[in-house]
């Protein structure tokens, strides 16, 4: 029965020692040093069974710091262990896989993630959608995209930058002379009929200004009739185009309401010119088809057109391209896109998403582009469609349209006959940017006020997560560039023999803004003394608290540091209660202390002696009946750390 009760108390130290090592850990965490924290978990590991809570601490603790193939091991063993583990986790699971290509089993997860969380944007992908007010969509301070109005624009219409292959198509009313016959105006705006253009984007780039645009041949381009909105397949031999309804052998033809429709003609690429012209059997002398558009895998068409049956005014509509080069039947693409007022100049971006331009909806006038995730939505999927709009600066009180993005580098064009421009319509140039910022600073010796060198300096994010890391040189400098603006962080800097100082600041939403934030590191070591926060113990007891582990911890990294050192512990008491009990109580927490460090891998050897002296060195007047305030006594209720030897 003794050695069962033996045992039991042993489990039951243990057990007790192992919940106090986790809540070290825990302040560690709490504190941002990741590394102590895992340090520490693992040691209550070894004193307990592992639990859900200190193996998701150590996962988490990796993970923070991009140790991604530790953090892999310990979240597997949550997961694995403990099947019904916060969703989460099997989250944080999977990316620790992506970021290390393991993409087959990150997608087994995936699925096991998608179960417990079906209504997680995250895995589609998809952004919620929520119309925003006009002040939003006006509202540029956390917008980061430069838009320049093309040097090649003129006093008429230019619009409908097209990008492919280091050429960009155009659409314009330029001509190289000025024209004196009125026939070869266009009645609508008395200005030149228009044609497609190109222009070497890959020279003109380079050389930050545009040479005179070459028109297509005439196979293309007429003389009496608008051509325009090219779209061109992937391997370049074919090219969508739209213009007016019109026959070479008869007079140009109009619908019933006298308007001159559209139609989507194909020409083929022939050497260096498009030829080949036909009409796409789908048009209809009836109504307008206009604005083609490719899917990324060139197999759907999409355009524009007022035909019959539709939601409005002019509809999107799409058409499957088959692999015998015949065309399905047309198909609306429906009211959750399609209005009442006007949808035009579709564009299908390599990731699928879908641009398009509307007077409906919630937009600033007239013409404004608009986003959809329509064309990414599989049949059967519950996920909702969003229509965004784009807002400032694409979007303006006047017609915008024609949007196009190279999702690779994040640049396109649209136009607009916003005020400012050269024209009627001009193309703008766009090119989105991350706002960054720059946050430096030097790390000093608090109590010399000198710059410290060898600090390691974090940088931390909302969440406690580590960015990116600096080391200081002898000027204590340090400049952490390219940091995201309007965002939360921490910089944390750290150094053995020195206390921790930590600074939260948020940066200002202005791209190239720098911020200062210097750090203040207390030594531990002052003269022949390793000086912590005092140590508190619970009333009439000598058990080291986790407050006061956590300020032993300091202890044990500069001996660490230093080896060869060695000290001794001196408890003190304040002179309230008996003498003799003062000086016992104090010997029980100086050697308390001792075994604590010695728990830690200090050797025997290292630590001199642990004494208690109780009130025998009182610091202030506060003796033996002499009426003191709580904060008096506390001045006196101390342990100190004393170096004995010369250590260096």
């Amino acid at each position: 029965m003794k050695i069962k009760i033996i045992s039991y108390l042993v489990l039951f130290l243990f057990v007790k020692q192992a919940v106090a090592q986790t809540k070290v850990a825990d302040n560690f965490f709490r504190d941002f040093s990741y590394e102590k924290a895992a340090e520490l978990y693992k040691e209550a590991l070894k004193k307990e069974d592992s639990t859900e809570y200190i193996l998701k601490r150590i996962g988490d603790s990796y993970f923070n710091i991009s140790k991604v193939e530790k953090a892999e091991f310990w979240y597997n063993r949550a997961i694995t262990k403990y099947p019904t583990i916060d969703p989460e986790y099997i989250y944080k699971y999977i990316q620790t896989l992506r970021s290390q290509k393991k993409y087959d089993l990150a997608n087994e997860y995936l699925r096991d993630f998608k179960l417990k969380n079906t209504k997680d944007k995250r895995i589609k992908d998809i952004e919620v959608f929520s119309m925003e007010n006009y002040n939003q969509l006006t509202n540029t301070e956390k917008v980061y995209v430069d838009t320049e109005n093309l040097e090649l624009n003129t006093q008429y219409s230019d619009f409908g930058g097209y990008e492919f292959k280091d050429k960009m198509y155009f659409y314009s009313t330029w001509v190289k002379d000025s024209i004196t016959d009125e026939k070869e105006l266009y009645d609508w705006n008395n200005e030149p009929f228009l044609n497609i253009f190109e222009v070497d984007t890959k020279i003109e780039k380079a050389a930050k200004t545009f040479r005179e645009p070459q028109k297509l041949n005439s196979s293309i381009n007429t003389k009496d009739d608008h051509e325009g909105l090219v779209t061109i397949t992937n391997d370049g031999k074919t090219m969508y185009f739209t213009r007016n309804n019109v026959n070479k052998k008869e007079k140009r033809k109009y619908s019933k309401e006298g308007t001159s429709n559209l139609k989507i003609y194909k020409a083929t690429l022939s050497g260096e010119k498009w030829s080949n012209v036909v009409e796409l059997p789908f048009n209809n002398d009836a109504y307008s088809c206009g604005a083609p558009a490719l899917s990324p895998d060139n197999k759907t068409l999409y355009f524009v057109s007022d035909m019959e049956g539709g939601f409005g005014q002019t509809d999107l509509y799409k058409v499957s391209i088959k692999s015998d080069g015949t065309y399905g039947v047309p198909k609306n693409l429906g009211a959750e896109i399609n209005t009442e007022g006007n949808e035009k100049f579709p564009f299908v971006a390599k990731d699928s998403t879908l641009y398009f331009s509307s007077d409906a909806n919630l937009n600033l006038g007239l013409l404004d582009i608009f986003e959809t995730n329509l064309l990414k939505i599989k049949r059967n999927d519950s996920t909702e469609v969003f229509i965004k709009n784009l807002g400032a600066p694409y979007n303006s009180p006047f017609d915008d349209f024609c949007y196009f993005i190279d999702t690779e580098t994040q640049s396109g064009y649209f136009s607009s006959n916003r005020e400012g421009g050269k024209g009627g319509d001009d193309i703008y140039a766009f090119g989105k940017y991350e706002c960054k910022q720059t946050v430096s600073g030097v790390a000093y010796d608090k109590l010399s006020n000198e710059p410290l060198d060898k600090v390691r300096v974090a940088l931390l994010d909302i969440d406690g997560k580590v960015i990116d890391t600096y080391f200081t040189e002898k000027d204590g400098k340090y400049e952490f560039k390219d940091i995201a603006c309007d965002k939360t962080f921490t910089v944390l800097g750290e150094r053995v023999i020195y206390r921790p100082d930590k600074q939260g600041f948020v940066t200002s939403p202005n791209n190239g803004d720098e911020t200062t934030i210097d750090l203040y590191l207390d030594p531990l070591i002052v003269d022949n003394e390793i000086v912590i926060n005092p140590i508190y113990f619970d009333y009439n007891k000598s058990d080291i608290r986790t407050d006061a582990a956590y300020e032993l911890e300091n202890i044990v990294a500069v001996m660490r540091e230093h080896p060869k050192m060695i000290i001794k512990i001196e408890s003190h008491t304040d002179a309230r209660g008996r003498d003799a009990y003062n000086l016992k109580l104090s010997d029980r927490r100086a050697k308390s202390t001792r075994d604590y460090l010695y728990s830690r891998g200090i050797a025997d050897g290292r630590i001199q002696n642990a004494i208690g002296y109780g009130e025998s060195q009182i610091l202030n007047h506060c003796t033996n009946g002499v009426k003191c305030t709580d904060r008096e006594h506390e001045e006196n209720r101390r342990s100190k750390f004393i170096i004995t030897n010369q250590y260096k």
